[in-house]
């Protein structure tokens, strides 16, 4: 395809996506996604929040309070959140799920990078506490608790995929639901039962970015971030497995590429302006660029083969975001430039809809539809615990002592 030809594509795709915009902003979930999505979850479940000693959670914060606004916050708002929720039941004989708050990525460097490394000591202090000072961790090890782990790769507690995979998950966690941000299919460090959820973006700096909606989207495709990280991987290669820098490498000088590792200031609104956002891998699967894409109405381009989205049951990913298999990205551009128009704007209706923006986010306060209550939702569906998970009275499942010996060590 001549680029004479690409353009004639572009101009008539600002066209018709700025007009239907305007002339037709919405169109509802169908089916059970959007019955699902807008599910609510009060009187269907009844959770317990552990008393924990502040170290745990909020001096961490108070030491750092850097942890409120980085893309791993959800665990610090879910405990706001459940602190006031009418969900809370303070009567731990009545509760279907029991939540410890404890923040194990509130570790972060100067850079704001967060340091897994302390965080499964604290999650083994924090359980030999609960366990030890009330009865409910013991009569089940765990599998009507839930824990917000929101590491790149979850309770395998590390930021580099290999080092990951040799860890695994946490022993003392494998019968708890863990509430996650990874979600890679066949992967050790998603366990069946876990929810996925989306990374954390801080709501009100987004709405402050809010453009007019009827402005023109003039950016084909668009993307701000790393393509190489070279102090991390020097040869290159590892690094979102090569799709990023294949990203560069193809598509640098490409016109319809909006592509480059500065960070503007305009960052929100120029997705705002943009047809397509690339979401690409990193060291992980996921990254904030997918809930910024959904909020701002740019359809997500994911890059990461065999990802698990967050709350895949209420949001059709399908529909609102295009697929690219990692091998295939020296072909993006012909993938875009192929997708027929009416299927694009349809997207772009269904990215409109208020309810999957909600979804995507963890506003304060809280609100009917958003992120904290598809996680309540999530929980609410595992509901009634089956009966096998009872152990016997002195019955013991768990290996307190498995996993690296510097987990052992006291945090």
């Amino acid at each position: 395809m001549t680029r004479h030809s690409l353009s004639i594509i572009l101009l008539f795709l600002f066209f018709s996506a700025s007009n239907a915009e305007h002339n037709a902003r919405t169109e509802r979930i169908s089916g059970s996604a959007g019955d699902v999505l807008e599910d609510n979850p009060v009187g269907k479940l009844k959770v317990y929040v552990y008393e924990l000693p502040s170290k745990y959670n909020k001096k961490l914060l108070q030491k750092d309070p850097r942890c409120l606004t980085h893309m791993f916050a959800a665990e610090i708002f879910m405990h706001r959140f459940l602190l006031s929720s009418p969900v809370r039941t303070r009567n731990p004989d009545e509760a279907d799920w029991f939540y410890t708050p404890i923040y194990p990525t509130c570790d972060l460097t100067p850079t704001g990078l967060p340091l897994p490394f302390k965080s499964p000591r604290m999650m083994r202090s924090a359980i030999q506490l609960i366990s030890s000072n009330w009865p409910y961790w013991n009569r089940t090890e765990g599998a009507d608790h839930f824990f917000v782990v929101p590491h790149d790769f979850g309770a395998c507690f590390h930021y580099q995929e290999e080092k990951a995979i040799k860890r695994g998950i946490l022993p003392l966690l494998k019968r708890a639901t863990l509430v996650q941000t990874f979600g890679q299919r066949n992967h050790v460090c998603l366990d069946q039962g876990s929810i996925t959820i989306p990374p954390f973006a801080p709501p009100q700096k987004m709405q402050a970015h809010l453009i007019a909606p009827d402005i023109p989207r003039s950016i084909f495709v668009y993307f701000r971030g790393l393509f190489y990280d070279v102090n991390n991987d020097p040869e290159g290669g590892y690094y979102a497995r090569g799709a990023r820098a294949a990203v560069w490498e193809n598509f640098k000088n490409n016109p319809l590429f909006d592509i480059s590792t500065d960070h503007p200031t305009t960052y929100y609104e120029d997705m705002q302006r943009s047809i397509f956002c690339l979401c690409p891998l990193g060291w992980a699967p996921w990254s904030p660029r997918l809930v910024e894409a959904v909020v701002f109405g740019c359809i997500p381009v994911i890059i990461a083969d065999d990802i698990v989205l967050p709350f895949a049951d209420a949001i059709p990913w399908e529909e609102i975001g295009v697929f690219v298999a990692e091998k295939d990205v020296p072909e993006l551009d012909t993938i875009l430039t192929s997708i027929p128009t009416e299927v694009i704007l349809r997207k772009q209706r269904l990215l409109a809809n208020p309810s999957m923006k909600r979804a995507m986010l963890f506003p304060q306060p809280a609100q009917p539809g958003d992120a904290f209550h598809q996680i309540l939702n999530g929980l609410a569906r595992k509901l009634p615990h089956d009966r096998s998970i009872y152990l016997r009275e002195g019955e013991k499942v768990l290996n307190w002592t498995a996993g690296p010996v510097g987990d052992l060590k006291p945090w």
